[in-house]
């Protein structure tokens, strides 16, 4: 279970607040109520986690062998990873199983050299960005009212929010993910053609 921050009780209010309920001081467990929001909220924030968002996706991540025998232990905080570049060199196909990477296509869990990995992490509430935090709250709202109160009018309207929140994603998403159709990789520079060249000839 996620350990309680104020990220976690501002999350706790705010579904408790779009159901109709009183907010709390602090987070008690032993109340069955605020046990089940919190594990909501638990939920929907891997459920979003695992979409693999710019923030908590990084390329290129280095997995040295960590013993004699080659193996490489998968960081407990890895949701997702794959091979780096798998889609153009199929030399070998990287799985997680029980913690350590296995290649399917050698059959080994034998490793000579460091593989680099695009890795999708698990982070706590408190470290997302804003609107992730409030897309969350609003998506496990709906959640909450779908399955404590049963009102479908409640229940669309917060749906309704959840919407919003996604969009507000997504537009960080394509901020900060610095996208471009010709594929550029990262650590590379290419400046595209600017019109008022045509005026400087």
């Amino acid at each position: 279970m996620q350990q309680p921050t104020e990220s976690m009780l501002i999350a706790v209010n705010s579904v408790l607040g779009s159901i109709g309920q009183s907010p709390v001081q602090r987070l008690e467990y032993k109340n069955p109520e605020i046990s089940y929001v919190v594990n909501i909220i638990n939920e929907v924030l891997l459920d979003v986690l695992n979409e693999g968002w710019v923030f908590n996706r990084e390329e290129n991540y280095p997995l040295p062998p960590a013993n004699e025998e080659g193996n490489i232990f998968v960081p407990s905080n890895a949701l997702r990873l794959d091979i780096s570049q798998g889609q153009v060199f199929r030399t070998t196909d990287v799985v997680n199983r029980g913690g350590k990477l296995y290649d399917k296509l050698n059959k080994t869990y034998c490793f000579t050299k460091e593989v680099l990995c695009d890795v999708v992490w698990e982070f706590p509430l408190n470290w997302l960005p804003s609107v992730f935090s409030r897309y969350v709250t609003s998506r496990a709202s709906v959640r909450a009212a779908t399955q404590l109160v049963a009102s479908p009018e409640l229940t669309q309207l917060l749906a309704s929010q959840e919407g919003i929140s996604r969009a507000a994603c997504m537009e960080y998403e394509c901020n900060q993910g610095d996208y471009t159709f010709f594929g550029t990789p990262s650590g590379t520079a290419y400046r595209s053609y600017q019109p008022y060249q045509t005026l400087a000839r």
